[in-house]
Protein backbone atom coordinates (compact mmCIF):
# COMPACT_ATOMS: atom_id res chain seq x y z
CA UNK A 1 0.00 0.00 0.00
CA UNK A 2 1.28 3.71 -0.95
CA UNK A 3 0.54 5.84 1.92
CA UNK A 4 2.34 9.63 1.07
CA UNK A 5 4.70 8.20 -2.05
CA UNK A 6 6.10 5.33 1.02
CA UNK A 7 4.81 1.74 0.05
CA UNK A 8 3.85 0.20 3.27
CA UNK A 9 3.47 -3.51 3.66
CA UNK A 10 -0.50 -4.15 4.86
CA UNK A 11 0.97 -6.25 8.00
CA UNK A 12 3.12 -3.80 9.39
CA UNK A 13 0.21 -1.61 9.10
CA UNK A 14 -2.61 -3.93 10.09
CA UNK A 15 0.19 -4.76 13.43
CA UNK A 16 0.55 -0.30 14.08
CA UNK A 17 -2.77 0.29 13.78
CA UNK A 18 -3.76 -3.14 16.20
CA UNK A 19 -0.97 -2.02 18.47
CA UNK A 20 -2.29 1.56 18.87
CA UNK A 21 -6.04 0.42 19.10
CA UNK A 22 -5.16 -1.80 22.04
CA UNK A 23 -3.16 1.72 23.46
CA UNK A 24 -6.24 3.28 23.32
CA UNK A 25 -8.26 0.19 25.46
CA UNK A 26 -5.72 0.12 27.91
CA UNK A 27 -5.79 3.70 28.05
CA UNK A 28 -9.10 3.64 28.57
CA UNK A 29 -8.50 0.93 31.22
CA UNK A 30 -6.05 2.90 33.09
CA UNK A 31 -7.61 6.22 32.85
CA UNK A 32 -11.02 4.32 34.52
CA UNK A 33 -9.89 1.76 36.99
CA UNK A 34 -6.51 2.16 37.60
CA UNK A 35 -6.95 5.63 39.30
CA UNK A 36 -8.00 6.75 42.69
CA UNK A 37 -9.49 9.81 44.15
CA UNK A 38 -7.86 12.05 46.76
CA UNK A 39 -9.29 11.14 50.10
CA UNK A 40 -10.09 13.74 52.90
CA UNK A 41 -8.80 12.69 56.56
CA UNK A 42 -12.05 11.16 58.11
CA UNK A 43 -11.18 11.42 61.95
CA UNK A 44 -12.23 14.73 63.69
CA UNK A 45 -8.79 17.23 63.77
CA UNK A 46 -9.14 18.54 67.42
CA UNK A 47 -10.40 16.97 70.76
CA UNK A 48 -13.02 19.08 70.89
CA UNK A 49 -14.80 17.40 67.98
CA UNK A 50 -13.91 13.95 69.16
CA UNK A 51 -16.70 11.79 71.30
CA UNK A 52 -15.49 11.75 74.47
CA UNK A 53 -14.17 8.55 76.30
CA UNK A 54 -12.34 7.26 79.34
CA UNK A 55 -9.14 5.48 78.49
CA UNK A 56 -8.87 2.08 77.55
CA UNK A 57 -12.25 1.59 78.80
CA UNK A 58 -14.51 -0.52 76.53
CA UNK A 59 -17.81 1.95 75.50
CA UNK A 60 -20.79 -0.31 74.64
CA UNK A 61 -23.05 2.53 74.11
CA UNK A 62 -22.73 6.00 72.94
CA UNK A 63 -24.85 8.68 70.64
CA UNK A 64 -21.88 10.12 68.89
CA UNK A 65 -20.20 6.97 67.02
CA UNK A 66 -20.94 3.37 65.98
CA UNK A 67 -19.01 0.70 67.76
CA UNK A 68 -16.91 -1.68 65.50
CA UNK A 69 -15.96 -5.05 66.29
CA UNK A 70 -12.03 -5.60 64.80
CA UNK A 71 -11.65 -9.61 64.23
CA UNK A 72 -8.46 -11.36 63.72
CA UNK A 73 -8.20 -14.73 62.75
CA UNK A 74 -4.49 -15.68 64.35
CA UNK A 75 -2.64 -19.16 63.63
CA UNK A 76 0.21 -19.81 65.10
CA UNK A 77 1.21 -16.18 65.18
CA UNK A 78 2.47 -15.20 68.76
CA UNK A 79 5.76 -13.07 67.21
CA UNK A 80 3.29 -11.08 65.13
CA UNK A 81 0.56 -10.58 67.89
CA UNK A 82 3.49 -9.54 70.25
CA UNK A 83 4.58 -6.58 67.70
CA UNK A 84 1.84 -5.65 65.85
CA UNK A 85 -1.42 -6.39 68.45
CA UNK A 86 -0.78 -3.27 70.32
CA UNK A 87 -1.31 -1.13 67.26
CA UNK A 88 -5.09 -2.12 67.34
CA UNK A 89 -5.69 -2.10 70.71
CA UNK A 90 -4.07 1.82 70.95
CA UNK A 91 -6.47 3.37 68.04
CA UNK A 92 -7.80 6.62 68.70
CA UNK A 93 -11.72 5.58 68.24
CA UNK A 94 -14.08 5.56 71.50
CA UNK A 95 -16.07 2.73 70.48
CA UNK A 96 -14.81 -0.51 69.93
CA UNK A 97 -13.16 -3.75 70.95
CA UNK A 98 -10.28 -6.14 69.28
CA UNK A 99 -11.47 -10.01 69.21
CA UNK A 100 -8.93 -12.48 67.91
CA UNK A 101 -9.54 -15.70 67.24
CA UNK A 102 -6.82 -18.23 68.26
CA UNK A 103 -7.25 -21.23 65.26
CA UNK A 104 -6.02 -24.16 66.97
CA UNK A 105 -2.64 -22.33 67.42
CA UNK A 106 0.53 -24.84 68.53
CA UNK A 107 2.74 -22.11 70.02
CA UNK A 108 2.44 -19.76 72.80
CA UNK A 109 -0.90 -17.44 71.35
CA UNK A 110 -2.73 -18.12 74.15
CA UNK A 111 0.06 -16.66 76.74
CA UNK A 112 0.35 -13.74 74.42
CA UNK A 113 -3.11 -13.04 74.25
CA UNK A 114 -3.66 -13.26 78.38
CA UNK A 115 -0.74 -11.06 78.93
CA UNK A 116 -2.47 -8.70 76.54
CA UNK A 117 -5.81 -9.14 78.31
CA UNK A 118 -4.01 -8.17 81.37
CA UNK A 119 -3.59 -4.29 80.35
CA UNK A 120 -6.31 -3.80 77.22
CA UNK A 121 -9.91 -4.42 78.52
CA UNK A 122 -11.09 -3.65 74.78
CA UNK A 123 -8.99 -7.21 73.90
CA UNK A 124 -11.61 -10.22 74.07
CA UNK A 125 -10.54 -13.69 72.69
CA UNK A 126 -11.84 -16.82 71.47
CA UNK A 127 -10.87 -20.19 69.62
CA UNK A 128 -11.39 -22.59 67.29
CA UNK A 129 -10.35 -26.18 68.57
CA UNK A 130 -7.40 -27.41 67.40
CA UNK A 131 -9.35 -30.98 66.21
CA UNK A 132 -11.45 -28.84 64.22
CA UNK A 133 -11.05 -30.28 60.14
CA UNK A 134 -12.70 -28.49 57.96
CA UNK A 135 -11.24 -27.11 54.59
CA UNK A 136 -11.11 -23.35 55.67
CA UNK A 137 -10.37 -23.06 59.13
CA UNK A 138 -10.22 -19.14 58.86
CA UNK A 139 -13.81 -19.23 57.74
CA UNK A 140 -14.87 -20.98 60.88
CA UNK A 141 -12.82 -18.74 63.40
CA UNK A 142 -14.03 -15.58 61.12
CA UNK A 143 -17.38 -16.88 61.48
CA UNK A 144 -16.55 -17.60 65.62
CA UNK A 145 -15.27 -13.73 65.80
CA UNK A 146 -18.22 -12.67 64.05
CA UNK A 147 -20.97 -14.38 66.38
CA UNK A 148 -18.71 -13.28 69.18
CA UNK A 149 -18.80 -9.47 67.84
CA UNK A 150 -20.86 -7.02 70.18
CA UNK A 151 -21.17 -4.43 67.41
CA UNK A 152 -22.65 -4.28 64.18
CA UNK A 153 -19.63 -2.78 62.41
CA UNK A 154 -16.93 -5.36 61.83
CA UNK A 155 -13.20 -4.73 60.81
CA UNK A 156 -10.90 -7.21 59.28
CA UNK A 157 -7.18 -7.42 59.73
CA UNK A 158 -4.60 -10.11 60.34
CA UNK A 159 -2.40 -11.01 62.59
CA UNK A 160 0.55 -9.39 61.01
CA UNK A 161 -0.84 -6.19 59.96
CA UNK A 162 -0.08 -2.69 61.06
CA UNK A 163 -2.67 0.19 61.02
CA UNK A 164 -0.78 3.21 59.23
CA UNK A 165 -2.17 5.56 62.18
CA UNK A 166 -4.01 5.67 65.32
CA UNK A 167 -7.04 6.96 63.14
CA UNK A 168 -7.27 3.64 61.11
CA UNK A 169 -11.09 2.98 62.56
CA UNK A 170 -11.96 6.41 61.79
CA UNK A 171 -11.08 6.12 58.58
CA UNK A 172 -12.42 2.50 57.59
CA UNK A 173 -15.57 3.40 59.59
CA UNK A 174 -15.59 6.97 57.45
CA UNK A 175 -16.68 4.42 54.23
CA UNK A 176 -20.04 4.03 55.87
CA UNK A 177 -21.02 7.35 55.14
CA UNK A 178 -20.80 7.91 51.15
CA UNK A 179 -24.11 6.45 51.34
CA UNK A 180 -26.90 5.44 53.35
CA UNK A 181 -26.99 1.73 51.40
CA UNK A 182 -23.16 1.05 52.36
CA UNK A 183 -23.11 -2.30 53.69
CA UNK A 184 -19.57 -3.18 52.03
CA UNK A 185 -15.89 -0.93 52.73
CA UNK A 186 -12.59 -2.14 50.86
CA UNK A 187 -9.53 -0.78 52.05
CA UNK A 188 -5.86 -1.40 50.87
CA UNK A 189 -2.77 -3.64 52.70
CA UNK A 190 -0.03 -2.25 51.28
CA UNK A 191 4.04 -4.55 52.30
CA UNK A 192 6.74 -3.22 53.82
CA UNK A 193 9.54 -2.08 51.45
CA UNK A 194 12.40 -4.67 51.83
CA UNK A 195 15.02 -5.94 50.24
CA UNK A 196 15.39 -8.67 47.51
CA UNK A 197 13.57 -9.20 44.45
CA UNK A 198 10.85 -11.40 45.89
CA UNK A 199 10.09 -8.17 47.80
CA UNK A 200 9.44 -6.02 44.97
CA UNK A 201 7.42 -8.54 42.94
CA UNK A 202 5.36 -8.89 46.27
CA UNK A 203 4.91 -4.46 46.28
CA UNK A 204 4.14 -4.27 42.62
CA UNK A 205 1.69 -7.00 42.55
CA UNK A 206 0.32 -6.10 45.42
CA UNK A 207 -0.05 -2.27 44.62
CA UNK A 208 -1.28 -3.35 40.72
CA UNK A 209 -4.20 -5.51 42.16
CA UNK A 210 -5.16 -2.89 45.18
CA UNK A 211 -5.57 0.02 42.41
CA UNK A 212 -7.47 -2.44 40.31
CA UNK A 213 -10.46 -3.58 42.95
CA UNK A 214 -10.45 -0.23 44.35
CA UNK A 215 -10.95 1.94 41.24
CA UNK A 216 -13.22 -1.01 39.87
CA UNK A 217 -15.00 -0.59 42.69
CA UNK A 218 -15.54 3.13 42.73
CA UNK A 219 -17.13 2.57 39.09
CA UNK A 220 -19.37 0.43 40.56
CA UNK A 221 -18.38 -3.15 39.82
CA UNK A 222 -16.22 -4.60 43.15
CA UNK A 223 -15.56 -7.95 42.51
CA UNK A 224 -12.97 -8.64 45.26
CA UNK A 225 -11.40 -7.11 48.66
CA UNK A 226 -8.69 -7.98 51.06
CA UNK A 227 -8.86 -9.56 54.47
CA UNK A 228 -6.22 -7.38 55.44
CA UNK A 229 -8.18 -4.51 55.50
CA UNK A 230 -12.17 -4.96 55.03
CA UNK A 231 -15.48 -3.99 56.88
CA UNK A 232 -18.40 -4.81 56.54
CA UNK A 233 -22.12 -5.19 58.24
CA UNK A 234 -22.78 -8.09 60.19
CA UNK A 235 -26.53 -7.84 59.18
CA UNK A 236 -25.40 -8.30 55.99
CA UNK A 237 -22.67 -10.89 56.46
CA UNK A 238 -25.78 -13.11 58.18
CA UNK A 239 -28.15 -12.26 55.58
CA UNK A 240 -26.24 -13.89 53.09
CA UNK A 241 -25.58 -16.81 55.10
CA UNK A 242 -22.08 -15.96 55.74
CA UNK A 243 -19.40 -18.35 54.29
CA UNK A 244 -21.67 -21.20 53.58
CA UNK A 245 -22.27 -21.25 50.35
CA UNK A 246 -17.99 -21.41 49.77
CA UNK A 247 -17.38 -24.02 52.62
CA UNK A 248 -15.99 -26.60 50.97
CA UNK A 249 -13.13 -23.77 49.03
CA UNK A 250 -9.74 -23.31 51.22
CA UNK A 251 -9.51 -19.43 50.36
CA UNK A 252 -12.47 -17.17 49.96
CA UNK A 253 -12.92 -15.51 53.21
CA UNK A 254 -13.11 -12.26 51.56
CA UNK A 255 -12.95 -12.17 47.87
CA UNK A 256 -15.36 -14.73 46.86
CA UNK A 257 -17.91 -12.88 49.65
CA UNK A 258 -17.11 -9.35 47.88
CA UNK A 259 -17.91 -10.79 44.72
CA UNK A 260 -20.63 -12.59 44.80
CA UNK A 261 -22.73 -10.43 47.48
CA UNK A 262 -21.36 -6.76 47.19
CA UNK A 263 -22.74 -4.72 44.95
CA UNK A 264 -21.71 -1.16 42.70
CA UNK A 265 -24.54 0.65 45.44
CA UNK A 266 -23.63 -1.02 48.55
CA UNK A 267 -19.78 -1.19 48.26
CA UNK A 268 -17.38 2.40 49.07
CA UNK A 269 -13.52 2.58 48.91
CA UNK A 270 -10.72 4.13 51.65
CA UNK A 271 -7.61 5.29 50.21
CA UNK A 272 -6.53 7.83 52.95
CA UNK A 273 -3.21 7.28 53.71
CA UNK A 274 -3.88 6.73 57.21
CA UNK A 275 -6.49 4.19 56.35
CA UNK A 276 -4.34 1.82 55.19
CA UNK A 277 -2.66 -1.37 57.08
CA UNK A 278 1.06 -2.38 56.38
CA UNK A 279 2.25 -6.22 56.61
CA UNK A 280 5.75 -7.81 55.97
CA UNK A 281 6.13 -9.68 52.93
CA UNK A 282 6.66 -12.91 52.12
CA UNK A 283 10.31 -13.79 52.71
CA UNK A 284 10.91 -16.97 50.46
CA UNK A 285 9.46 -18.02 47.03
CA UNK A 286 7.78 -21.53 48.15
CA UNK A 287 5.52 -18.99 50.64
CA UNK A 288 4.70 -16.51 48.14
CA UNK A 289 3.86 -19.47 45.51
CA UNK A 290 1.20 -21.03 47.81
CA UNK A 291 -0.09 -18.02 49.02
CA UNK A 292 -0.77 -16.85 45.45
CA UNK A 293 -1.87 -20.73 44.64
CA UNK A 294 -4.24 -20.08 47.42
CA UNK A 295 -5.66 -17.06 46.00
CA UNK A 296 -6.03 -17.88 42.47
CA UNK A 297 -7.85 -21.03 43.57
CA UNK A 298 -11.14 -19.04 44.33
CA UNK A 299 -10.99 -17.24 40.52
CA UNK A 300 -12.69 -19.93 39.03
CA UNK A 301 -15.59 -19.37 41.47
CA UNK A 302 -15.75 -15.43 40.53
CA UNK A 303 -19.31 -14.42 38.91
CA UNK A 304 -19.28 -14.62 34.71
CA UNK A 305 -18.96 -10.80 34.39
CA UNK A 306 -16.41 -10.51 36.96
CA UNK A 307 -14.08 -13.14 34.99
CA UNK A 308 -14.44 -11.13 31.06
CA UNK A 309 -13.64 -7.82 32.71
CA UNK A 310 -10.36 -9.30 34.65
CA UNK A 311 -9.71 -11.26 31.71
CA UNK A 312 -9.96 -8.36 29.40
CA UNK A 313 -6.65 -6.45 30.22
CA UNK A 314 -4.41 -9.32 30.76
CA UNK A 315 -5.28 -10.68 27.26
CA UNK A 316 -5.10 -6.97 25.81
CA UNK A 317 -1.74 -6.89 27.27
CA UNK A 318 -0.58 -10.46 25.86
CA UNK A 319 -2.14 -9.06 22.30
CA UNK A 320 -0.23 -5.84 22.85
CA UNK A 321 3.32 -7.94 23.47
CA UNK A 322 2.38 -10.34 20.55
CA UNK A 323 1.90 -7.27 17.78
CA UNK A 324 4.94 -5.67 19.07
CA UNK A 325 7.31 -8.71 18.76
CA UNK A 326 5.41 -9.26 15.26
CA UNK A 327 6.31 -5.19 14.29
CA UNK A 328 9.97 -5.30 15.67
CA UNK A 329 10.82 -8.79 13.91
CA UNK A 330 9.72 -7.14 10.67
CA UNK A 331 11.38 -4.28 10.97
CA UNK A 332 14.86 -5.87 11.57
CA UNK A 333 14.57 -8.17 8.62
CA UNK A 334 13.86 -4.88 6.38
CA UNK A 335 16.87 -3.54 7.85
CA UNK A 336 19.06 -6.03 5.87
CA UNK A 337 16.82 -4.84 2.54
CA UNK A 338 15.56 -1.25 2.92
CA UNK A 339 17.02 -0.14 5.93
CA UNK A 340 15.54 2.62 5.96
CA UNK A 341 11.86 1.12 5.69
CA UNK A 342 13.10 -0.89 8.75
CA UNK A 343 14.07 1.65 11.08
CA UNK A 344 10.58 3.32 10.38
CA UNK A 345 8.89 0.13 11.35
CA UNK A 346 11.29 -0.61 14.36
CA UNK A 347 10.72 2.96 15.57
CA UNK A 348 6.98 2.69 15.20
CA UNK A 349 6.88 0.03 17.65
CA UNK A 350 9.39 1.59 20.22
CA UNK A 351 7.62 4.63 19.78
CA UNK A 352 4.07 2.58 21.18
CA UNK A 353 6.06 0.47 23.63
CA UNK A 354 7.28 3.99 25.11
CA UNK A 355 4.28 5.44 25.32
CA UNK A 356 2.19 2.41 27.04
CA UNK A 357 5.18 2.59 29.49
CA UNK A 358 4.81 6.14 30.35
CA UNK A 359 1.37 5.76 30.49
CA UNK A 360 1.25 3.15 32.81
CA UNK A 361 4.44 4.50 34.88
CA UNK A 362 2.69 8.11 35.32
CA UNK A 363 -0.72 6.20 36.55
CA UNK A 364 0.71 4.21 38.77
CA UNK A 365 2.98 6.46 40.05
CA UNK A 366 0.11 9.34 41.02
CA UNK A 367 -2.58 6.58 42.56
CA UNK A 368 0.67 5.69 44.46
CA UNK A 369 1.28 9.13 46.28
CA UNK A 370 -2.34 9.54 46.94
CA UNK A 371 -2.16 6.05 48.94
CA UNK A 372 0.11 7.96 50.84
CA UNK A 373 3.23 6.39 49.30
CA UNK A 374 7.08 8.35 49.05
CA UNK A 375 6.65 11.26 46.35
CA UNK A 376 10.32 9.73 44.60
CA UNK A 377 8.79 7.68 42.05
CA UNK A 378 6.67 4.87 43.33
CA UNK A 379 7.31 3.98 46.84
CA UNK A 380 8.14 0.62 47.21
CA UNK A 381 11.22 0.81 44.88
CA UNK A 382 9.19 0.23 41.64
CA UNK A 383 11.31 1.08 38.66
CA UNK A 384 10.70 1.34 34.87
CA UNK A 385 12.20 -2.15 35.12
CA UNK A 386 10.18 -3.53 37.18
CA UNK A 387 7.41 -2.08 35.09
CA UNK A 388 8.40 -3.98 32.36
CA UNK A 389 9.32 -7.39 33.79
CA UNK A 390 6.27 -7.94 36.50
CA UNK A 391 3.97 -6.55 33.07
CA UNK A 392 4.74 -9.88 31.24
CA UNK A 393 5.95 -12.77 33.89
CA UNK A 394 3.08 -12.27 36.63
CA UNK A 395 0.15 -13.14 34.04
CA UNK A 396 2.54 -16.14 33.03
CA UNK A 397 2.70 -16.92 36.53
CA UNK A 398 -0.87 -16.66 37.18
CA UNK A 399 -1.70 -18.47 33.87
CA UNK A 400 0.65 -21.67 35.26
CA UNK A 401 -1.19 -21.83 38.30
CA UNK A 402 -4.82 -21.79 36.83
CA UNK A 403 -3.73 -24.45 34.25
CA UNK A 404 -1.54 -26.70 36.64
CA UNK A 405 -3.40 -26.46 40.33
CA UNK A 406 -2.13 -28.19 42.98
CA UNK A 407 -4.02 -30.27 45.39
CA UNK A 408 -6.02 -27.90 48.15
CA UNK A 409 -4.42 -27.52 51.55
CA UNK A 410 -6.67 -28.44 54.50
CA UNK A 411 -5.60 -25.43 56.75
CA UNK A 412 -5.41 -21.83 55.52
Amino acid sequence: MDIGGWHIALWDLYAAGAMAAVLLFQLYFYLRYIRLPKTKQAAPSTEEQRPKHAGDQLDLFSDDVRGVSVIVAARNEAPNLQDYLHTLLEQDYPMYEIIVVDDGSEDNTRAVLDEFMLHYPRLRRTFVPQQARIISSKKLALTLGIKAARFDYLLFTDADCRPASKYWIWEMMNGFDQSPETDVVLGFGAYFKGKGLLNRIIRYDTLFNGLHYLSAARCHHPYMGVGRNLAYKKEWFLSHNGFSPYLGEQAGDDDLIVNHYATGKTTATVTSPNSLTWSPAKETFQEWWHQRRRHLSVSPHYTLWSRMRLGAEPMSRALWYALAVILIVRGATFLHTDLQYGTIVLGTAGMLLLLRLLMRSIVMNISARRLGFSPKGLHAGISLTDLVLWDILLPLCNLWILIFPTRKPTRW
